[in-house]
């Protein structure tokens, strides 16, 4: 048990905080080493913490040392500190959901006027606005993704259909006496549309909840939402919850260097009306390479876009992951 401790003493020591080592060394020397082992327990937490942190900001902190030695000085400081955010752009903008590029997406069914093969692709960030507001250690975020639909094996090679989705959603972590399944809770508002008009315009506005469960490797995310209601006049797709529902489940099991992913959603019409939409996203190894993975994409039924929401459509498509 000693030599247990002297190992994590002597692994954290370059990284921790000097007076919790002292205390916790004081301990060692006394032979309380319960106690002893708490506090490098916490030295080695929170340097863990501190370290991933640090990678993330490596480069921001490197270009933020450049414009301070190349730029000319300005005496008030937060004028300086203005620019340097501006010339580093340090804005804390994170990866949301996958941002990926599929060159090969192809459907099974031959729809007029389009090609059946196609590129895809989708970007999604996220901006922290605030943390604790509300006292609940919640963090509260803009999120936007951006999912494309491009023609490039055509003729002038056009987009067919993008798919733009800003939200509002705040993340707050389960606290429970007992350690639970249950991790977080998140609550948002979603707006979703396709920025065409006339007949190709679809757009809808949702409030949803989710829930975060883990069970060993597998996480599982349910979700519901309430549509909020448009006047018959402006409702561009006023039977939509027939055919996406009022929710869909989501399964993720990573293993190892790669992660698979179920996507689940139904009507919960158990009739002739039932209309159902599953995706398979898996994410494996790309040769050379720590931030890039190879993806691979397998989807079926209604609502693979919004223009096709009310159509069935069979794609398998492979491409990258920047993000997972």
């Amino acid at each position: 048990m000693r030599y247990i401790i002297l190992l994590i003493c002597i692994v954290t020591i370059s990284f921790a905080n000097n007076d919790v080592l002292k205390q916790a060394q004081a301990l060692e020397k006394q032979g309380k080493y319960k106690e002893a082992m708490q506090l490098y327990k916490q030295i080695a937490l929170k340097n863990s913490s501190k370290t991933s942190v640090e990678k993330t900001d490596q480069i921001t902190q490197k270009q933020v040392k450049f414009i301070q030695k190349n730029l000319d000085p300005i005496e008030d400081k937060q004028t300086q500190s203005t620019i340097e955010q501006m010339l580093s752009s340090s804005f804390n903008i994170y990866a949301y959901k996958e941002n990926y590029f599929l060159p090969i997406s192809h459907t099974t069914k031959k729809i007029a006027g389009r090609e059946q093969n196609e590129a895809k692709f989708q970007l999604s960030i996220k901006k922290p606005i605030s943390y604790n507001l509300l006292g609940l250690n919640e963090t509260i975020n803009f999120g936007y993704t951006q999912t494309s639909w491009w023609q490039i094996y055509a003729d002038s090679a056009p987009f067919r259909e993008t798919n733009y989705q800003p939200e509002v959603f705040m993340m707050v972590p389960h606290k429970s006496l007992e350690k639970t399944a249950l991790k977080a809770y998140k609550i948002g508002f979603l707006h979703e549309s396709n920025g065409q008009g006339g007949n190709e315009s679809r757009s809808w506005n949702r409030i949803y909840l989710e829930s975060y469960f883990q069970l060993r490797n597998l996480f599982i995310t349910p979700k519901i939402w309430y549509r909020i209601p448009e006047s018959k006049n402006e409702d561009n797709n006023p039977n939509i919850d027939d055919y996406l529902g009022y929710g869909d489940l989501t399964l993720l099991y990573p293993y190892k260097e790669h992660t698979f992913k179920m996507l689940l959603r139904n009507n919960l019409k158990f009739n002739d009306d039932n209309k159902g939409f599953a995706q398979f996203d898996w994410t494996f190894p790309f040769p050379n390479s720590k931030n890039t993975f190879g993806f691979f994409q397998l989807s079926s039924g209604y609502g693979d876009s919004l223009i096709d929401y009310d159509k069935e459509i069979n794609r398998v498509g492979f491409g990258i992951s920047l993000s997972r």
